[in-house]
């Protein structure tokens, strides 16, 4: 097999193109197509190399006989200058090893583990009724402030998860990890950042999926086994979790947490694959769901995105040749890091001292990345899927001054996911924007409530109404979703005894009907309020003068073509069950 690099820049000798070889030797498409797996052109720059001695390699769709799959007539190819080999693969098969789960607990947090129902994201409403943010991973290699450029992003993440925080680095021989239960800023100081010492980590910060708050769940998770020591920070939801923990357990598994992360370690572990490549493609092969990874060993970064491209995740580069993972690009702005293009679906990136390399081993699927990353989740500075959050949001707002018009003296927010289509909307209709709701950013996570009832008290704690911009004004609350309906309830109550005349609801979604299985903690269907109600009926039940949602084929055509690549399946699965009222 002959290799042929596509048209690499022969005055860029360290840069190069990804590209794939079908099992009938010919050189795929290297652009994403329907007819193809090839990745897209992108340069490769090897950390701190002055040549490029090793090159991008990966698999056509279908499996590796030197992987242990089931496909022999597909080869692993590495591109040299001129040259191109087999690289992965080796036909000694390993032991059955067992599996052993470390970590360093913050002392101060410590005491919290056996506090099975302690919840530190317990609902500062009162009820869980608000879509839970998605957990956030961070992956830095080649800079030796990794530690403190992990902790930052974080922070630039901390919008995702805060139930826990971790960090995990590498020295290139040994391991150090610390965790623990709250905000990136409780768990860390400068002494214990100067205590994890290494060039390369990975990061994350924490809302529980899967599994309930305590430290033992929060990640990094880093193992030892035979061959070394693999860390994983994990953004997703496995739903084929009991089956594979069942599986590992009567196999003679033994299991340190309830998180389905856990799982993707034990899988690893108990491969009889080498080498440590393709233990870990062997496991991915092994799960269903959402997920987003970013795994770390003694000398290897390594990122990888579920076949369907559910969660986001993200790569760029620090002018200093560091390469950078993270869930949102919000973070690579913080330390500074270029963004360089998203981890493809199904993709698996690996990162060491002799430069990167990527992998698409997994069958080809229709991307169906979250449409609640550019709704709720992600920040409005992120990019998110190649779209500006920001831009999306504004959008949606206009959309819904479209649809739903109504006369009105002024246009709130509910801080802080509705701003941005609040001004969008705003906008469209001509009507001044101005914040009649203040959100309070210094609620911790326990408080004090009076003995003496105070009626919607965890509303009023976080969400202080501006009397001057609402009394006698006819007001449009725009919000970002409404999930079992309590919360809208309170902030129309809280904003009528403001001395509002009129509040009318405006959703910059369209009405949730289904529950989420791919890591987005929602209520089972049942519960939703626009399951078991239509628009008016829910417009009665929150005590709305009017409610409206975004239209879901209005949401459809603001995607354009790319529609049928987002799940909305949130939004459409249960839909028939209800009369939805317009």
């Amino acid at each position: 097999m002959a290799a042929h690099c596509c048209s690499c820049s022969p005055s860029a000798p360290t840069a190069a193109k990804l590209f794939c070889y079908s099992a009938s030797s010919q050189l795929l498409n290297h652009q994403i197509s329907s007819s193809s797996y090839a990745l897209p052109c992108g340069r490769i720059r090897p950390l701190e190399r002055s040549s490029c001695e090793r090159l991008a390699f990966c698999l056509a769709e279908g499996r590796s006989s030197k992987l242990g799959f089931s496909n022999p007539s597909l080869t692993a190819v590495r591109c040299e200058v001129g040259v191109s080999e087999p690289v992965l693969g080796d036909s000694q098969e390993s032991l059955r090893e067992g599996l052993s789960i470390f970590g360093q607990k913050s002392p101060r947090n410590a005491s919290q583990e056996e506090d099975e129902g302690f919840n530190p994201m317990g609902g500062w409403m009162g009820e869980a009724d608000s879509w839970r943010e998605e957990c956030g991973v961070v992956g830095i290699f080649g800079d030796e402030e990794a530690s403190k450029l992990c902790y930052l992003a974080l922070h630039a993440l901390q919008h995702r998860g805060q139930e826990g925080a971790g960090i995990v680095t590498s020295d290139g021989g040994s391991m150090k990890a610390i965790t623990g239960v709250g905000l990136v800023s409780e768990v860390f100081n400068q002494e214990k950042l100067g205590k994890l010492a290494g060039s390369s980590a990975i990061g994350h910060v924490r809302y529980a999926t899967a599994g309930e708050s305590a430290l033992r769940n929060v990640q990094p998770f880093v193992a030892g086994y035979r061959f070394g020591s693999v860390a994983v920070a994990h953004n997703g939801n496995l739903v084929n979790y009991k089956e594979l923990r069942a599986r590992l357990e009567e196999n003679g598994s033994i299991f340190n947490t309830s998180s389905d992360t856990e799982v993707v370690l034990h899988l690893i572990a108990t491969s009889k694959a080498r080498p440590f490549i393709s233990r870990l493609v062997h496991a991915c092969e092994q799960l269903e769901g959402a997920y987003s990874l970013v795994f770390l060993t003694e000398d290897k970064l390594v990122a990888v995105r579920d076949p369907y491209g559910f969660r986001p995740l993200v790569m760029g580069w620090r002018k200093n040749g560091a390469l950078v993972f993270a869930s949102e690009t919000c973070a690579l702005d913080l330390i500074e890091a270029e963004f360089e293009r998203e981890v493809n679906p199904g993709e698996v990136v690996v990162m060491d001292k002799d430069g990167i390399s990527s992998l698409c081993v997994m069958h080809r699927r229709q991307r169906k990345a979250c449409i609640f990353e550019h709704i709720y989740f992600a920040l409005p500075n992120s990019v998110v899927f190649g779209r500006s959050v920001y831009e999306s949001r504004y959008r949606i707002g206009q959309i819904l001054a479209e649809e739903s018009p109504v006369d009105c003296d002024v246009v709130i927010a509910v801080p802080d996911s509705g701003m941005v289509a609040a001004l969008g909307y705003a906008a469209k209709a001509g009507v001044p924007f101005q914040q009649g709701l203040i959100r309070s950013h210094y609620v911790g996570r326990t408080f004090i409530e009076p003995s003496q009832k105070i009626r919607d008290f965890g509303v009023k704690l976080k969400l202080a109404p501006v009397h001057h911009v609402l009394k006698g004004k006819r007001v449009v609350v725009v919000d970002d979703s409404i999930v079992r309906g309590t919360t809208s309830s309170k902030i129309v109550r809280l904003i009528k005894q403001a001395g509002a005349t009129e509040v009318h609801m405006r959703i910059a979604s369209p009405p949730i009907t289904g529950s989420c299985y791919y890591g987005v903690d929602t209520p089972r269907k049942e519960e939703l309020l626009s399951y078991r109600l239509n628009v008016e009926e829910s417009r009665e039940f929150i005590g709305a003068d009017s409610l409206a949602f975004l239209p879901l084929e209005r949401l459809r055509s603001m995607l354009g073509e790319e529609a049928p690549t987002f799940c909305d399946a949130c939004f459409s699965v249960f839909a028939m069950h209800r009369p939805i009222v317009r």
